[in-house]
Formats: structure tokens, C-alpha cells, sequence
């Protein structure tokens, strides 16, 4: 089974992307920065095969102005964790 990141450290990079928009101006200047990093770190904790829509989406994201409370991160997570096969055997009877 592949490893995927835990839901509190998407958490903590949303919350990260989400600092820089609580500074006017200068936190616009410094997504330019931040994004780039941040899909990159998005990138490695997905995946290619997984996050590479999904990178490409975060960084635009972080460069638009004023969509900083997008949560990427976490939004990728439950996709992934929606995406996991049951454990459960599937049942066609009511007994």
C-alpha cells in the first residue's frame, strides 16, 4: 500500500499557504515565491501519477490573487482517502 501524507500535516500546508493572506500586499508578493515551493512540496507528498493535477492546480491557486483559503492539500487528502478500496466484503443479501 502507498504511503499518503497524514491529514494534519495538509492541515498545517494549507494553514501555511493561508498566512502569507493575512499580510495586504506583501503576501501576494510572497505567494510568488510560496507557490512554487508549495507545489513542489505538494508534488513529492502525492505523488506524480496522483498529484501532478493537482500540483498544477495548487500553484495556480497560490498565485491568484485572493483564493489563498483554497484548502489544496486537504481536499487531495480526503480525494485519496475516498479513492482507498473497502476492507469490508460486499454482501448482496440481507442476512
Amino acid at each position: 500500500m502507498k504511503r499518503r501524507p497524514s491529514l494534519l500535516f495538509c492541515v498545517l500546508m494549507d494553514l501555511l499557504g493561508y498566512a502569507s493572506f493575512s499580510v495586504p500586499v506583501v503576501g501576494e508578493l510572497l505567494d510568488l515565491a510560496w507557490a512554487p515551493v508549495s507545489s513542489l512540496i505538494f508534488l513529492l507528498a502525492f505523488g506524480v501519477r496522483r498529484g501532478s493535477a493537482g500540483a498544477v492546480f495548487h500553484f495556480i491557486e497560490e498565485l491568484l490573487p485572493g483564493t489563498d483559503f483554497i484548502p489544496s492539500f486537504t481536499i487531495m487528502w480526503f480525494i485519496q482517502v475516498g479513492r482507498l478500496p473497502s476492507r469490508r466484503p460486499l454482501r448482496l443479501g440481507s442476512r
